[in-house]
């Protein structure tokens, strides 16, 4: 990016925040969530408001400079920290404005996960995000957003009502189903790459107290296989995520538990409580829970603080699935307990588990540009590691896993390469 003293008076004009390679606050500014991404963007503008996005973006392309927009920095791959260009950084838009009696809220989209359901929840009523609190609305709203509401009240997106978007050319443009309705029907699971949506109008549901929290099993493959099909055949008030992976060595987790393969299960029941636990029995039911945290709750309960100094290097591959039977379980556990030296480098392996359907697999495939509506399980495979140079063996990992479970789909397992 040229810094000319042209480009730096139009940057200068903004309201919010410009932080430069030699302010004090730049490191920290750039740094993801992930670990292992050092990039240098030339310069991040912390915008104030629509108008200050429709700068820079008109800046970015009258000059020819690459620009990416954060919101709240989770991305995997590192794409909102650029090497040069321009980020514009909208961590700073948080306002929110919460109408109770019509349950909507118009939302900035530099506001994490946690901050709206938090204040939703001082009304009763919630919307459905993701499964981690500090994830901005932004990236996770155009995405889709599959979470602990999905199969109670669907996708984020399914509860989007209307945004404001600032595209290409400058315009800032208010998008719903009436006004530019093809716009607003790609925002809805296209990603962002149709403008930069600065603020969202969501519905909000009544969400008073829920049964959910953590609950951690053996992971066998007779328990893996029930798991899965209980929260297929559970009431739709229940959304699960089944983490297989090695027990971390958490305080709450017995020590003759480290390290070895667990369901680390996130569970969330949002209706009545008297249903939830009755919801949750069967669960407890697989096997004697190694832990146990489920119980009565309020919504926000489900995103507790991230630790501020955990940054881990990761890899990752997400498809999906039409079931989970006995064979699929046996060979994640036969993977994920394998002792090559690809496994021995990961700090972490995980096969992430989600259960679909319900009100997400009502809406029309063509109503919006997600495209797996009818998709039964969503699918994880993760590793983290310590050294940015153990990446290629890891991620062969995460390549070897995504082809078990693709396999499964396709009932061949057997034929699986052992390297």
């Amino acid at each position: 990016m040229s810094t000319s003293t042209e480009t730096i008076s139009q940057l200068e004009s903004v309201s919010g925040r410009v932080i430069w390679p030699n302010d004090v606050e730049y490191d920290k500014a750039r740094a993801s969530f992930y670990g292992g991404i050092d990039r240098r963007p030339a310069v991040i503008v912390r915008v104030a408001d629509a108008n200050d996005v429709a700068r820079v973006v008109s800046l970015a392309r009258e000059s020819g400079t690459e620009f990416v927009v954060r919101s709240g920095g989770h991305g995997v791959a590192g794409y909102n920290s650029p090497d040069g260009g321009i980020v514009l950084d909208l961590a700073d838009m948080r306002a929110l404005d919460i109408d109770a009696e019509r349950r909507t809220a118009w939302a900035e989209t530099g506001l994490t996960a946690a901050e709206f359901a938090t204040a939703a929840d001082v009304h009763g009523l919630a919307t459905g995000f993701g499964d981690t609190g500090s994830v901005g609305l932004g990236g996770l709203t155009l995405g889709g957003g599959v979470g602990y509401l999905v199969r109670k009240h669907g996708l984020t997106i399914d509860d989007l009502l209307a945004a404001d978007v600032v595209t290409a050319d400058g315009q800032l443009m208010r998008v719903d189903a009436e006004s530019h309705p093809d716009l607003f029907w790609a925002i809805r699971g296209g990603g962002g790459n149709f403008g930069v949506a600065t603020r969202f109008q969501f519905r909000l549901h009544p969400v008073g107290t829920i049964v959910g929290g953590m609950m951690m099993l053996p992971a066998t493959p007779d328990v893996i296989h029930s798991f899965i099909a209980l929260a297929e055949a559970a009431p739709e008030e229940l959304s699960t995520i089944a983490n297989v992976m090695p027990a971390p060595p958490m305080p709450f987790v017995p020590a003759e538990h480290h390290g070895k393969l667990v369901i680390f299960a996130m569970l969330c029941y949002a209706g009545a409580v008297e249903a939830g636990e009755r919801a949750m029995a069967p669960f407890r039911a697989l096997a004697t829970p190694i832990v146990d945290m489920v119980k009565p709750s309020r919504y926000p309960d489900m995103y507790p603080p991230d630790d501020p100094d955990y940054h881990p290097i990761a890899t990752g591959r997400t498809l999906f699935i039409d079931s989970v039977d006995r064979s699929v379980a046996e060979t994640i556990v036969e993977h994920l307990n394998a002792t090559n030296a690809p496994m021995r480098v990961a700090q972490l392996r995980v096969a992430q588990l989600r259960v679909l359907g319900g009100a997400m697999a009502r809406v029309p495939v063509d109503a919006t540009a997600f495209a797996h509506r009818r998709s039964r399980i969503m699918v994880n495979v993760a590793a983290l590691y310590e050294r940015p140079d153990q990446a290629p063996r890891v991620r062969a990992l995460g390549h070897r896993l995504r082809r078990c479970a693709k396999a499964g789909r396709q009932r061949r397992l057997r034929q699986l390469p052992r390297r």
